[in-house]
């Protein structure tokens, strides 16, 4: 799996605050989003999310993570609406 890809499925776990619900904006299956999440923990060699049968909540580092993840989104699209915009 992509890494960005992955960076992108992790934000939306975290802003929808469940894997059913992100992968529901995502249009991806509870398992395919886990195991994105999963890979990019395995990737960056760090837990980003502490996950019980009730509950969801960044790590220290997720909540670090997340702050880049979300910069790194955001040049991602505005670079994509300049290169969009001179085709």
């Amino acid at each position: 799996m992509d890494r960005f890809h992955e960076i992108e499925v992790f934000v939306a776990v975290a802003d929808t605050g469940g894997f059913a619900s992100a992968g529901r904006r995502l249009r991806l299956s509870p398992a395919a989003v886990t195991r994105a999440v999963a890979g990019l923990e395995a990737r960056l060699g760090a837990r980003l999310l502490n996950r019980t049968t009730r509950s969801l909540s960044l790590t220290e580092a997720g909540t670090e993570f997340l702050e880049g993840a979300r910069r790194i989104l955001a040049e991602w699209e505005g670079a994509s609406r300049v290169a969009g915009g001179r085709s």
